[in-house]
């Protein structure tokens, strides 16, 4: 018979040590600090297995599940004293998720569970203490309602907020016993009301309630959202906890906090935290009160005025700090941490690796390298390569004039401005036409997630530095600002008034998350100086890497960005996109409009001298490496005059009528333009195209060979290629035209003549191509489109139904179908190979700066992979990965 449960705490840790795809990465935690000593309240993980059969069976669990929590909660009973739903002595649990990947906020959590009209009585009397009973029974009864049962939670927030009207307060802690006693009866009719049931006693009917909506809550949107902006996958499921509640919320020796080993957002090796006395869990991570600094250096430098934990209770935080450097050792990871404290009682309720920063994960993973904690190799798989993302972008220029009209808490670094908008929604229907949008809330929540990644930053009124909103901007790579209490946010008018200023609705707002500065209008940027611990771990990066990284680029800023970035070579150089140039387009026209090949040789003459000097640029700023030119390739249409003024322009340049080339444009009309006349079989029907421009490739390599003394690489990419003899010919007149060049300088330079493997009949006769040619590049954007038979730019409207229903792993434009791309690019691998042994083979799609297709190129034993500029580091973090990876 399968087991789900596995105990932890009072002397026990069962199940496999670590095994997070089983207990869940709080689970596997938890009893991992039971099992090293550490003071964990006793409970138990019901695993992910269950997760799975939960969904199976019609969301419903097995008979033998019963049995198993039932000993569950005996074992918790034992190792507390206390036993479940006793009026005398009660024992409280807590019920919390636990996937095998940190998803912060995104699913249920229900504390205090075990309370009824009953129980609430005898924890009064054996705490001695009323108002923390009952203020505790107001919380579960308001935590079920929301989370279990699902009713309106504004009701019950309304309630309170009228009690503390009523009683002339502003804090929680302000109200007393009989305060918290009829607000409890207030939250029970308004149970009856909204759900048309008295509020349930049965403290089994809450445990398995509370249990079902865990479990539930993996497939609520909010998680699925996170999955799919995460890459988590659906079927992994969710552990739940139960565990005996300790309580935070017993008077002045009682606490709650949320801590890192480290900062999060600069990676300073120093605690980070935060606390609220006399509160629970959730006062802290929601929001509903502004916590306490952690330390008194982080108090003295905010300027705040309440003490630090480490002033108000310095035995428990020295207590703690030892718990800390313990941990850290032990995970050997930055670790983020949950506690409370209970009566001077310190308990661990949580540890994971924490989230940080692109900034605090180069920082944290080069410090503990020289620390001796890892090892370097250990380093550079320690950073998401994605992650990085976050630093190759500009910040607020510090001497551009701002008009500060607020400052909250720095909560994630970055700068950004935008429209203000005030809902989730808004920000995703802003993003998707394109328009940048500070989301701006009082706090933000869970359903908040899909707003938050379609703005470019998030100012919030409450809340910490260990907020929603805090934590999940940071794991994003969003700037957030929380904790702005100027601020007064009005959701019904979309305003935002502070400081006599009234913010409307698509108003422009910027934030700076470093500082914690809101300023009205936008601020210009400076461009980042990727130094120090980012250059370090590129070294170490660099060391660990097979393949080599080059870029996308055609401009010369692109390739002296790349070049900055670490490029290698250019991977792919669209010569199309040079022919747009308002100086050059003329010209273009007339060769595509020609009715005969005096008329086009006649316009490519004029175009040779440009052509040659877009590669001059090139192959200087690139002085010594490899540059793969792909010749032209986009089909003829894209180049064609539209207005009436582009006709009579290219009219009178080329001597005819604006009548006449309407009439030579109609002619070349095609019905599916990017499966037609484009590619290699213009260079068939049109070979003066392809020969002004190897000419203009091969004058520009010899001219910069003789000014450098560094010969540059070309790589003469033919694209579009299906046949080996389709290529032939191309290459003999790729060839021709570097003997006449040559012959006509005095001079050679080496060169590679190849072709672009971009539909599956190419990939199918790779053999036979590979006879002819000397490199294959991989152009998995249109490889991609020709396998699946979908058109990039119109699979927005149900790839992302293909993905939630699991048809589709990922987006295969953005990640690598492996299955099916993947196999025909491994088949071209093999067979070129076989023809060729030393063939050169890369990836220049989209493909080449994604991580998991990295890692996908590297078993297929590419030789490079090109990305975007700003994307090449990352490229070259996640080559090392793959290859640190492979050789484990």
């Amino acid at each position: 018979m399968s087991h789900y449960v596995y105990r932890f705490g009072g002397g026990v840790s069962e199940g496999p040590r670590g095994d997070k795809n089983l207990l869940g990465g709080k689970g596997a935690n938890l009893a991992e600090m039971a099992a090293i000593g550490l003071p964990v309240p006793p409970g138990f993980t019901i695993s992910t297995a269950m997760c799975a059969r939960y969904y199976e069976e019609g969301e419903s669990f097995p008979e033998s599940l019963r049995a198993e929590v039932a000993d569950g909660i005996a074992h918790i009973a034992r190792a507390t004293g206390k036993s479940f739903g006793d009026a005398a002595d009660p024992l409280l649990v807590s019920v919390r998720s636990g996937a095998r990947v940190s998803m912060p906020g995104m699913m249920d959590t229900v504390l205090n569970l075990g309370l009824n009209d009953a129980t609430v009585e005898g924890l009064a009397a054996a705490s001695g203490d009323a108002r923390f009973a009952w203020d505790s029974y107001r919380r579960f009864i308001q935590m079920y309602a929301d989370v279990v049962l699902g009713l309106d939670h504004g009701r019950f927030e309304d309630a309170l907020a009228m009690a503390k009207e009523d009683k002339g307060v502003h804090l929680d802690t302000e109200l007393e016993a009989g305060d918290w006693r009829r607000l409890a009866g207030q939250y029970k009719q308004l149970v009856d009301e909204l759900w048309g049931r008295p509020f349930p006693q049965d403290v089994g009917e809450q445990l398995w309630g509370a249990i079902g909506a865990v479990f539930g809550s993996w497939q609520s949107e909010r998680a699925k959202v996170y999955r799919r902006l995460n890459d988590i996958p659906g079927d992994w499921g969710t552990a739940v906890n139960v565990q005996a509640m300790v309580f935070g919320n017993m008077g002045d020796t009682s606490a709650t906090g949320v801590a890192f080993t480290r900062d999060p957002a600069t990676g300073e090796h120093a605690y980070y935290g935060e606390y609220l006395i006399n509160a629970q869990g959730e006062d802290v991570v929601a929001g509903i009160r502004t916590p306490q600094y952690l330390t008194r250096a982080a108090r003295e430098k905010a300027g705040a005025r309440q003490p630090s934990m480490e002033e108000a209770l310095p035995d428990v935080y020295g207590e703690l700090a030892r718990v800390f450097d313990l941990l850290e050792r032990h995970y050997r990871d930055m670790q983020d941490i949950e506690f409370t404290v209970e009566r001077g009682t310190l308990w661990m309720l949580q540890t994971r690796s924490g989230k940080r920063t692109a900034k605090a994960a180069l920082k944290i993973a080069v410090d503990m390298a020289r620390e001796g904690l890892i090892t370097e190799e250990e380093a550079v798989l320690r950073v998401q390569p994605s992650a990085l993302d976050q630093l190759l972008h500009p910040t607020l220029d510090p001497d551009a004039p701002r008009n500060v009209v607020a400052k909250g808490l720095p909560a994630s670094p970055g700068a950004a401005g935008g429209a203000a908008v005030f809902d989730a929604e808004t920000a995703e229907r802003y993003a998707a036409l394109g328009e940048k949008v500070i989301l701006v809330r009082i706090e933000t929540s869970p359903e908040d997630i899909g707003g938050m990644h379609a703005a470019q930053g998030i100012l919030t009124a409450r809340g910490g530095m260990t907020s929603h909103a805090a934590v999940v901007a940071r794991g994003m790579g969003r700037p957030c600002v929380s904790g702005a209490g100027s601020l007064s946010i009005d959701y019904k008018t979309k305003t935002m008034r502070v400081g006599g200023h009234e913010i409307r609705e698509g108003d422009t707002l910027t934030i700076d998350g470093s500082t914690g500065e809101v300023m009205l209008g936008a601020v210009p940027t400076v461009q980042p100086e990727l130094v120090g611990d980012f250059g370090t771990l590129m070294e170490w990066a660099d060391r660990s890497r097979r393949m080599r990284v080059r870029t996308n680029a055609e401009t010369p800023l692109d390739c002296r960005t790349a070049r900055e970035f670490g490029a290698e070579g250019i991977g792919l150089c669209r010569t199309e996109h040079m022919f747009f140039e308002s100086s050059r387009i003329v010209n273009v026209r007339r060769m595509i409009l020609a009715e005969d090949e005096a008329g086009r040789r006649g316009a490519l003459e004029a175009l040779l001298p440009e052509q040659r000097s877009d590669f001059e640029e090139i192959f200087r700023i690139m002085a010594g490496l490899p540059v793969t030119v792909r010749l032209l390739d986009p089909p003829l249409h894209e180049f064609l005059p539209h207005s009436d003024d582009e006709f009579e322009e290219v009219a009178y340049a080329a001597g005819t009528t604006a009548d006449t080339l309407r009439r030579r444009a109609a002619e070349l009309h095609e019905f599916n333009p990017m499966l037609g006349h484009r590619g290699c079989r213009l260079g068939i029907t049109y070979p003066e195209i392809y020969e002004m421009q190897a000419r203009a490739i091969f004058e520009a390599a010899v001219r910069v060979a003789g000014e450098t003394g560094e010969a540059p690489l070309p790589e003469v990419m033919v694209p579009l290629v299906t046949a080996s003899a389709e290529f032939a010919i191309i290459r003999a007149l790729i060839d021709r035209a570097a003997e006449a060049v040559f012959a006509e300088q005095g001079r050679r330079i080496d060169y590679l003549v190849g072709t672009m493997i971009e539909l599956p009949r190419a990939a199918l006769r790779a053999g036979a191509i590979a006879e002819e040619a000397e490199f294959f590049s991989f152009g998995t954007n249109d490889l991609t489109q020709t396998t699946l038979g979908v058109s990039r730019d119109d699979a927005g409207r149900f790839l992302t139904q293909y993905v939630e229903k699991g048809i589709y792993e990922r987006d295969p434009f953005v990640t690598l179908d492996v299955e099916g791309v993947g196999e025909l690019v491994a088949i071209a691998a093999e067979r070129g190979r076989a023809a060729r042994p030393d063939l050169k083979l890369g990836i220049c799609g989209e493909h080449g700066g994604d991580p998991a297709s990295i890692a996908f190129c590297e078993a297929t034993g590419l030789d490079y992979v090109s990305a975007s500029p700003y994307r090449v580091p990352i490229a070259r973090l996640a080559a090392a990965q793959a290859a640190l990876n492979a050789r484990r």
